[in-house]
């Protein structure tokens, strides 16, 4: 049966807070949620507030524990499996809504407020920005006040806020030592569950129609850079990605590669130096500014010139790297990788087969082929598109002959099949083509919306040759950008719109915030540490220094913070005012107060010392001590302003 309804408005104020607490906690969490826990966390904590609202009876134990078993059996339903970080916190954030009904005495309050913690800790599980950790910090704050108000549901609210307030301001010097001293460890401090990295997004390691046109709506930042001097033009901007050789007729993927310490390639041309933080995909490919130059720590040199990371790239990593975007490359291939860069499928694209053995007939050298299969896809009158018709089997055969509408994957794969053809050796390459300068920090941001695809071919004497197949029909997409390439009147995704240039500026100050969040927060690594503590003297911070040095400044910190406390204490009470300017009197005299003398014991010393002020001092000191202990509440006003005057009149001579 339901249980009775709280009566009390005041035990109620802990209850209202712990569901403001709980509402500010779950916000963050709904992006990562399945759509139907989402709304029933919002219904259950809507129920909550009606109940609070119109003082309704609470629903029985057997339905709160029927609602959990559900929820359970959900759960496993939805995730395939218990253990893990989505299904974990997805559980705690339903149960922390069912805990609201449960709210009956202290222990019930703390232990939704301890759940409640530990979901603001899961909220970086999913994302370290900025805007999580202001998330957290705000439940944090109510959480708080939760608390505050569980000891005093009658204090007014600002007072609750200031007070929480002032407690976080006091542990922000514990929180700074610990951020700069802490011993960092490489990589996780446990092993995170095997869906840790399951939001990650990016480019895959295979590509075939419409995979790369669907990746262009989002306008997350896939990575930035920030360029020594000036950054390259932007026809030079190519980011490589996967590389893909293998082709079945209808999708690209890419073959395994060797890799080596070195690049494969003399570096040739202007140098650019530049910082690359990468967000986290999970792939090993490090998305370099062709052509990578030497010295890349904690990278290798794949042949297919590509730069790759030692281990997957599953959290956002900062890279010192250089660029020689005129490098010659590729012109030693090995006659084995020439071979599968000309393989086709025989029973696919039999029109563009054709096509490509009537351009290449008579051709003198594969240069000329080249030409002629250019100017070919130029007069076809191929239309850029980012909704661009289905294709099926023969999608090279349909794009060329039947559709012209595509998108960069459409032109690449169409001309890397009519090369094949023609007998030149050829590739797919994926990456990002272009990037944006941050006018308010100067980095440049590339985002997922620069998703590209080219071509590269091999000629003889030359090498690796890009080929971008999309300026022939959009030359403005390499130019200017998407935007600029799309058909007039074709819908453009939100950000890309010129009517909200305002929101495009609002959106460059926010991600300068957020840049310099990653890399001075985010960012704050062994190698900076290390950096750090050399600066201020430490010749050898390994972790025994860091700790002993973490344990004596929060030691120090806590001796302050104990001091502050107490001054502040005796500054705020005009009864120890008044007695504390007595003991200066005294003190002045030559006989100061000992610290563990009472006022009663003092003052049996001074009138020894002052027989002509011996019954003024003991006067003092019974009316302190009686003001002081004689009471449960505060000294009286009227009796310590008496007192202030007494000892504003007292002279020890």
């Amino acid at each position: 049966m339901p249980r009775p309804p709280e009566t009390n408005p005041g035990a109620r104020s802990p209850a209202a807070w712990l569901l403001a607490t709980a509402a500010v906690t779950l916000a963050p969490h709904a992006l990562h949620l399945p759509l139907w826990m989402s709304g029933l966390c919002a219904l259950l904590l809507a129920w909550r507030t009606h109940l609070l609202v119109r003082i309704g009876a609470a629903p029985s134990r057997v339905l709160i524990l029927a609602l959990a078993l559900a929820v359970a059996i959900g759960v496993r339903y939805e995730f395939g499996h218990f253990f893990g970080k989505d299904p974990g916190v997805a559980l705690l954030a339903v149960l922390l809504c069912l805990k609201q009904f449960e709210v009956r005495s202290p222990r019930d309050v703390h232990s939704a407020v301890l759940l409640s913690f530990f979901l603001q800790l899961g909220l970086f599980l999913h994302d370290q920005t900025l805007l999580i950790a202001a998330f957290a910090l705000a439940g944090a704050l109510f959480a708080t006040v939760t608390l505050l108000r569980l000891q005093d549901g009658e204090a007014p609210t600002r007072e609750s806020l200031r007070s929480a307030g002032l407690m976080m301001a006091q542990a922000v010097p514990f929180l700074l030592a610990l951020f700069l001293l802490f011993p960092r460890v490489p990589g996780p401090l446990w092993g995170l569950p095997a869906d840790a990295f399951s939001g990650t997004t990016g480019l895959s390691d295979s590509m075939e129609p419409g995979s790369i046109s669907e990746l262009i709506l989002s306008e997350a930042i896939a990575f930035r850079a920030e360029f020594t001097g000036a950054a390259p033009p932007r026809e030079q901007r190519y980011w490589r990605g996967p590389v893909l050789t293998a082709f079945d007729g209808r999708s690209w993927r890419a073959v395994p590669t060797l890799s080596t310490a070195t690049p494969p390639y003399t570096p040739f041309g202007p140098r650019y130096d530049y910082a690359l933080t990468l967000e986290a995909h999970n792939r090993p490919w490090i998305l370099a500014l062709d052509f990578p130059g030497p010295g890349a720590a904690g990278a290798r040199y794949a042949t297919d010139l590509r730069l790759l990371a030692d281990r997957p790239v599953r959290h956002r990593t900062r890279f010192a790297l250089t660029a020689y975007p005129e490098t010659p490359v590729g012109r030693f291939e090995s006659p084995g990788a020439l071979a599968i860069a000309r393989q086709l499928p025989s029973d696919t694209n039999p029109r563009t087969v054709a096509l490509a053995r009537e351009l290449a007939e008579g051709a003198p050298d594969d240069e000329t082929i080249l030409a002629r299969v250019l100017d070919h896809m130029r007069e076809l009158g191929l239309v850029y598109t980012l909704r661009p018709p289905l294709l099926g089997r023969h999608s090279a055969d349909e794009f060329l002959f039947d559709t012209r509408r595509g998108f960069c994957e459409h032109f690449a794969s169409a001309f890397v099949v009519l090369m094949r053809a023609a007998g030149v050796p050829s590739r797919v390459v994926t990456g990002y083509q272009g990037g944006e300068i941050n006018p308010i920090d100067g980095s440049m941001v590339v985002r997922q919306s620069d998703a590209h695809a080219w071509a590269e071919v091999w000629l003889d004497g030359r090498g690796w040759v890009r080929v971008d197949p999309t300026a022939l029909a959009a030359p403005s997409r390499i130019d200017a950008g998407l935007a600029a390439a799309l058909p007039q009147g074709e819908l453009l995704p939100l950000m890309m719109r010129p009517a909200l240039s305002w929101l495009r500026a609002a959106r460059h100050r926010w991600e300068a915030v957020s840049n310099a969040w990653n890399q001075w927060v985010l960012g704050y690594d062994t190698l900076r540490q290390h950096e750090l503590m050399r600066r201020l003297g430490v010749a050898e911070p390994d972790w025994r220094t860091l700790s002993a040095l973490l344990a004596a400044s929060t030691g120090v910190l806590m001796l302050l913070l104990l001091a502050w406390a107490h001054a502040r204490h005796r500054a705020a009470d005009p009864l120890d005012r008044a007695w504390d300017a007595f003991c200066a009197k005294l003190a002045r005299r030559g006989l100061p107060r000992l610290p563990w003398e009472g006022p009663m014991d003092y003052a049996g010393r001074v009138a020894a010392a002052l027989p002509t002020r011996a019954g003024v001092v003991r006067t003092i000191a019974a009316a302190y001590a009686r003001l002081r202990y004689g009471g449960n509440g505060p000294a009286d006003p009227a009796a310590t302003r008496a007192l202030a005057r007494s000892i504003q009149r007292f002279k020890p001579k």
